[in-house]
Parts: structure tokens; sequence; C-alpha cells
């Protein structure tokens, strides 16, 4: 089996599983958009409660793809996540590989590979 997007390969064997999911793969593109990005922010942008959103970011930091600073913003207690070149290299990937299924997609017209079985 292929794991690549080579000749032979699916371009969908290059998404990873990790990046892919909509909430890390949100994460990750605001988090390289900016410096550092407030949890808080990302809460609110993705839509998430804070227990999903601490599962996300751990799922990311255990893949060294973010780094979680904790400290202060005067005495509130603030968190801030900034991207890895890790997680940049796999956010790149992750695009990439969209492209190219994006671009497989739009030359087929949507239809059914040749010899596939059509429905």
């Amino acid at each position: 089996m292929s794991t690549g997007t080579g000749p032979g390969g699916h371009p969908t064997n290059g998404l990873s599983d990790t990046v892919h999911q909509r909430n890390r793969l949100g994460i990750l593109t605001i988090a390289a958009e900016a410096e550092q990005v407030e949890v808080a922010y990302l809460r609110e942008a993705l839509e998430l409660t804070a227990g999903n959103l601490s599962r996300h970011l751990a799922v990311l930091e255990e893949a060294d793809l973010i780094h979680i600073e904790r400290g202060y913003h005067g005495r509130r207690p603030k968190t801030w996540i900034r991207i890895t070149e890790q997680g940049q290299a796999a956010l790149t990937a992750e695009i990439n590989a969209l492209r190219e299924l994006l671009q497989r997609h739009q030359q087929s017209g949507g239809a059914s590979p040749s010899g596939g079985h059509e429905q």
C-alpha cells in the first residue's frame, strides 16, 4: 500500500489523521497566521467548549505540532499557543495533499475514475 502521493498513490494517502481533523486543522491554520494565539480566541473562533479545545490542544502538543505557553496578562492567567516548525511542515503537507486532491477532482470533472465502478 502506498503511503505517499507519488506515482500510483492517491492524494488522500498524504493526509494526516492528526492534522486533518477539522478542529485541529483550524487550530494549526489560525496559529500559522499569527506569532502566537490566545486559547480563548481559538475557543471562540472555532466554537469549541473549553474541554473539547483542551483535548485537541493536547493531541497537537503530544505530536510536537504546537507549543503551549501559560502565563499572565496583568493578574489574569492566559494560555497561548505557537505552531512549531514541525507543525508548520505538517500543515503545509496537509494543504499540499488537499490541493492535489482538489486538482485531481477538478481534472476528472468530478466523475468516477476510468476503470472504477459506477454507482
